[in-house]
């Protein structure tokens, strides 16, 4: 995904490489004091995230929890949060969201979201109400009020390389994307243990980007028709997918802009 700013507008931007995936900030702001400070505490946050989450880390709080050396009671707060937050997906999704479908515990289809949520809301609390995260492709963004305000996010098209499938416009929201064109059928499918085939992408909009992200996880293990019946049961959210034949279909109420 791709987030434009107003014409016009000056844009503060930081990239920063953590999570195995670069996340940009874009700031609408004058580069204050404050605003440098939020963004360094929001810089840390993920780098923490990922110090603690990431299966990939030896030393991290999970991988010690798939090699059974410590216990749930046993993990700091944050993590017994997430798999807290981990379950309710599960059920949320009705099955679809499994943070041990593959079975060691891997919470990584929701930990980004999750950190990446909380970093724009340390910036907004600091003052930047006008400002995008964009982690690996998963975006929140809010805007200051009127028409200048508006982000524009590009979704990447799964069956024309390098062209864009719809442009999504907004003032604050979330949006993610779960899909096959860079990484292959890698989502499994926990009720048959196998990969999530039927659809080529799966982008959701709402309010926070925890549950975007999930949710885009589960559509994509759903498939269409399944995804957008389920996906009009949850306030707030939409859905736009692609299928494996390549038909694109949008929910009622995402939030389209012109290409």
């Amino acid at each position: 995904m791709r987030e434009r700013t107003g014409a016009g507008e000056a844009a503060w931007r930081h990239a920063e490489p953590v999570m195995g995936t670069i996340v940009s900030f874009t700031l609408r702001h004058r580069p204050t004091p404050v605003l440098r400070a939020a963004l360094g505490e929001a810089v840390a946050l993920l780098h923490e995230a990922d110090r603690v989450f990431s299966p990939f880390l030896p030393d991290s709080a999970v991988s010690r929890l798939r090699r059974g050396e410590s216990g749930r009671a046993d993990a700091p707060p944050d993590v017994r949060h997430v798999l807290e937050l981990c379950e309710l997906a599960h059920s949320r999704t009705r099955g679809a969201f499994d943070a041990w479908a593959d079975g060691p515990l891997d919470p990584c289809g929701l930990v980004k979201g999750w950190a990446a949520e909380r970093a724009w809301q340390l910036l907004r609390n600091a003052g930047a109400t006008d400002a995008c995260v964009n982690a690996g492709g998963d975006v929140r963004v809010g805007g200051a009020a009127g028409s200048a305000g508006l982000w524009h996010t590009g979704i990447a098209d799964p069956r024309r390389p390098g062209r864009l499938l719809a442009v999504v416009a907004g003032r604050n929201h979330a949006i993610a994307t779960s899909g096959t064109s860079e990484r292959g059928p890698h989502i499994t499918d926990p009720r048959t243990r196998t990969p999530a085939t039927s659809l080529l992408a799966a982008t959701v909009t709402g309010p926070d980007l925890l549950w975007a992200d999930v949710y885009a996880t589960a559509a994509m293990v759903l498939g269409a028709p399944e995804a957008h019946r389920w996906i009009a049961s949850l306030p707030g959210y939409a859905l736009l997918t692609v299928a494996a034949d390549g038909e694109a279909r949008a929910s009622e109420g995402f939030p389209l802009s012109a290409v």
